[in-house]
């Protein structure tokens, strides 16, 4: 630890409770706890704690818990203690920050400035318990031509789509970044729910290609693990432009965290730090994008629906309309709130914009070109309950990616250090003592409970509108109303503020 700073928090330990069984001492990967033999009692270095809460978990006696700091520096409005110890990190090592998990500055959560409305008497509610409820959506293009055949049956002529049994996917998380066990529950918890996971751009286990029906694969400006058998193993292909916690640059893994496993199944050399490029050096246009969505689907031949996955900025909507003249089937876009498991501190905490005002943008302009049935719109960043995924169907997504809370209900707590590879869940690294922490015959469970309940959940919410499927409640804004929102707000959303008549 640097001698200028001082640790974000304190481990209290309370002696009478305390049996210095070394509980604590065994889960932290971080070597916070120690015992003094001299004194017969548990200590901790509490400058290394990094608040992943394990130890207050396991603690058999509850004699644990950790609380913030208050040892502060000279207070300054200005100058607050995280942005100085981010210059004394600085000072010492002369590198970039690297920081995981989402932004956690205090922007607006637009999701928190929408109510839902609800249908009382002149379009009763409908009861999700005894009527039928429709949360199956399909992902891929809609545009048809109606043709039939020489005894009058309709041909079909629908291109390739993704069937979901409720409009949530895992999103992209790659294995390296997170650990075989994560990823195993991932991939068991999409097969049953009868939805999908994404590998990332770290290329898919040999362990894994069983699951292929329920997996989309990436392809990023790297390369990494890309070939005929991933590609054709998977349900889907997703070409990642960009994602939300990092706009404009390429992913980042550090070298700790690539075994000897993820090394082979990146194709990449072991205890580097695998850096993908900013842009895809084949592409600098919609015209070159249009190749590779070509490519992809001559590859596979054209049986795999064909994702571009860009990050929410300013201009986003003109990429969108891009996007869906490419050839693409599916256009992700992911906000400035997603998670990661490395990026520069500078860009996660400063770079993009709301998935909420990025979507509603998209779905206008797709709708003004006439254009919107080109593609189908998956949003994710922060997307963290049922309340969240209702409310961006509304404003146009037809389902959304979920990331940081499928890692929740695995375990994490947070503590926003994936990227020093010492995950004390299980889950953001690949120490196989850490690893083996996580029981993917448990956090399958677990992630099947989590979105078995938004179904439920969004059933319900339907139903109090008045509408009993996702697809009539795709783009609906009139179900949604503004509170706490300026003017300029209102407009980019399409809403009504709250009290204002249809």
């Amino acid at each position: 630890m640097d001698i200028y700073m001082h640790g974000d928090y304190e481990v209290v330990r309370d002696p009478d409770l305390c049996i210095a069984c070394r509980v604590c001492e065994r889960q932290c990967a971080n070597e916070v706890h120690w015992y003094d033999e001299a004194a017969g009692k548990m200590k901790a270095y509490s400058d290394k704690c990094v608040n992943c809460h394990r130890c207050v978990c396991l603690c058999p006696t509850h004699a644990l818990k950790i609380v913030r700091s208050d040892d502060t520096y000279k207070i300054n409005a200005n100058w607050d203690n995280t942005t100085i110890n981010e210059v004394y990190k600085q000072a010492n090592t002369g590198g970039v920050l690297l920081s995981s998990m989402g932004n956690p500055k205090p922007y607006p959560v637009f999701w928190d400035k929408m109510l839902v409305n609800a249908s009382q008497v002149t379009n009763p509610p409908i009861d999700p318990l005894r009527e039928p409820m429709e949360t199956k959506v399909w992902l891929g293009k809609r545009t048809v031509k109606i043709e039939r055949d020489e005894k009058g049956k309709l041909k079909n002529t629908l291109a390739p789509q993704l069937e979901l049994s409720v409009p949530v996917m895992f999103s992209a998380m790659s294995y390296g970044s997170i650990s075989y066990n994560a990823h195993e529950s991932l991939a068991r918890a999409a097969e049953e729910l009868g939805i999908y996971y994404n590998t990332g751009e770290g290329g898919l286990h040999k362990d894994f290609y069983k699951y292929g029906k329920n997996t989309i694969v990436q392809v990023a400006s790297g390369r990494f693990g890309v070939f005929r058998d991933y590609l054709e193993t998977a349900a889907a292909i997703e070409i990642k432009m960009g994602q939300g916690a990092k706009p404009g640059i390429g992913g980042h893994l550090p070298g700790a965290k690539i075994s000897e496993d993820v090394s082979q199944t990146r194709m990449i050399p072991r205890g580097v730090d695998a850096i993908s490029p900013a842009p895809h050096h084949d592409i600098y246009s919609i015209e070159d994008l249009r190749q590779l969505v070509y490519s992809l689907k001559e590859a596979t031949a054209y049986k795999k629906p064909i994702i571009v996955k860009v990050a929410a900025v300013h201009n986003v909507a003109a990429i969108a309309s891009g996007i869906a003249r490419s050839g693409a089937d599916i256009i992700a876009i992911d906000g400035y709130r997603g998670g990661t498991g490395a990026a520069p501190t500078r860009i996660r905490d400063n770079v993009g914009i709301p998935i909420e005002l990025a979507l509603a943008e998209v779905d206008t302009r797709l709708r003004e070109e006439g254009i919107r049935d080109e593609v189908s719109l998956v949003v994710g960043g922060s997307v963290r309950s049922s309340g969240d995924l209702l409310k961006a169907i509304a404003l146009g997504a037809d389902a959304c990616y979920i990331g940081t809370a499928a890692l929740l209900s695995l375990g994490c707590h947070l503590c926003r250090t994936c990227q020093e590879g010492k995950c004390n869940w299980g889950i953001a690294t690949q120490r196989p003592d850490l690893v083996k922490r996580l029981n993917p015959d448990i956090g399958y469970k677990r992630l099947v409970n989590l979105v078995t309940s938004w179904k439920h959940e969004l059933e319900e919410m339907m139903g109090g509108m008045g509408i009993n499927s996702v697809e009539a409640l795709r783009g609906n804004r009139l179900m949604l109303r503004g509170i706490g929102l300026t003017d300029t707000e209102l407009r980019i959303l399409g809403l009504k503020y709250a009290g204002e008549s249809m």
